[in-house]
């Protein structure tokens, strides 16, 4: 019983630290530069924490409209992508 409880907790804490935090509402200066071949949009954009990088991928709302398995809730209730489970890479540009 606690050894599959650890081990489920364990899955749980992987699976949210795939999801990186890509909800539009932490974004600004947003562009769209193409789609991916599954018919995502990839953007660049930076956070509104940090004006000074840019960052290329996949936008949450956009990605749950196509393939909302690959979208997660996060604890501070921000959406995030399963960056496994789509055709977009997440990367800073600059």
């Amino acid at each position: 019983g606690q050894f599959f409880n650890s081990v489920n907790m364990g899955l749980q804490m992987a699976a949210l630290a795939v999801a990186m935090s890509s909800d539009r509402r932490l974004k600004e200066n947003i562009k769209e530069i193409g789609k991916s071949p599954k018919g995502h949009t990839i953007y660049e954009w930076n956070y509104k924490t940090n004006p000074h990088s840019r960052y290329r991928g996949a936008i949450a709302q956009d990605v749950a409209k196509i393939d909302p398995m690959a979208v997660d809730i996060l604890p501070n209730g921000m959406l995030g992508i399963n960056y496994n489970r789509i055709d977009v890479n997440m990367e800073k540009v600059s």
